[in-house]
């Protein structure tokens, strides 16, 4: 998608830095239940980390959090440039935080923005010490967003994705939808261990698949305070391609077959290739109203 290149972004939301603490699995747990909740399940190394959780639940670990600086003073055009990474992630969250405000507002639920962190290999967290090796994920506990900004380089590099302005908001979109499952409550009926083409972890991914998708589908609508004027441009066709290229990439069963392994349906915890492409356009096209993964017959 496109900034306005004039705009000028209105958000705390974004700090970059704060590296440091230790490595670890990030184990998401919230009402009892405990999740992975990453875009790839640490699929760089052909690992589901959901086989790491222990049968207990995992309580909000104590160490101090690491924070970095508040992203400040970037405009659209910053946030267009192909390298300025820090810039649209800022961005992107000041626009899915006036949409989903709006949205939430229209339909009564009570709601605040999630923080987002940008890092550099290793961060300390509310869910515990991560590492580049996780990939982007949403902490329950501190209600934050983690995003090693190197991931979109892999994802061109390593998992060959087209790339893009789009599908690199697609991942925060995702994650963001991710906190949305969280307010509302719907992240806690993922039940743990739950795994395949149908499980409560794939509805959950999928779910914050078409959140992501209603925000592309919306973005263009949300106008800033300076003017009413729209932050983002209506997304050309060159531009979705590439964000549904992205969640065609990190499907469950293309992830698998990276791996030098069979295609393990049963082993699923994100989606297929086909589910994720197809709930993520559900949105695009039809609006948060068509997201109730959960009580599709089918998903």
């Amino acid at each position: 998608m496109t900034f306005r290149g004039g705009a000028n972004f209105d958000t705390s939301a974004v700090s970059r830095g704060g590296g440091g603490g230790g490595g670890g699995a990030i184990a998401v747990g919230g009402g009892g239940i405990l999740t992975v909740i990453l875009v790839i399940a640490s699929m760089i190394f052909g690992v589901d980390l959901t086989g790491l959780a222990p049968g207990a639940p995992i309580e909000p670990q104590s160490q101090s959090q690491s924070r970095g600086q508040e992203v400040t003073g970037c405009t659209g055009a910053d946030a267009n440039d192909p390298n300025n990474v820090t810039c649209r992630m800022e961005g992107g969250a000041d626009s899915m935080s006036r949409f989903w405000s709006e949205t939430a507002s229209a339909n009564g639920i009570e709601y605040v923005d999630p923080t987002v962190q940008l890092f550099d290999r290793q961060v300390q967290t509310g869910c515990g010490g991560a590492t580049s090796a996780v990939g982007p994920f949403y902490c329950p506990p501190d209600q934050r967003i983690y995003i090693d900004t190197t991931f979109f380089q892999q994802m061109r590099d390593q998992f060959g994705a087209e790339g893009g302005n789009l599908a690199e908001l697609y991942v925060l979109a995702h994650e963001w939808g991710h906190h949305i499952q969280q307010v509302t409550g719907q992240l806690g009926r993922v039940q743990q261990g739950d795994t395949g083409p149908q499980s409560s972890a794939v509805r959950s991914e999928l779910q914050a698949d078409c959140y992501a998708g209603a925000w592309i589908g919306g973005a263009s609508q949300v106008r800033d305070d300076d003017g009413g004027a729209p932050v983002l441009e209506r997304p050309t066709q060159e531009q979705l391609n590439q964000a549904v290229d992205a969640a065609h990439t990190i499907g469950d069963d293309a992830l698998q077959q990276m791996g030098g392994g069979g295609v393990n349906p049963e082993g699923w915890t994100h989606g297929s290739s086909e589910q994720r492409m197809r709930w993520l356009m559900t949105g695009v096209e039809q609006g948060v109203g068509a997201c109730d993964t959960w009580n599709a017959a089918e998903v």
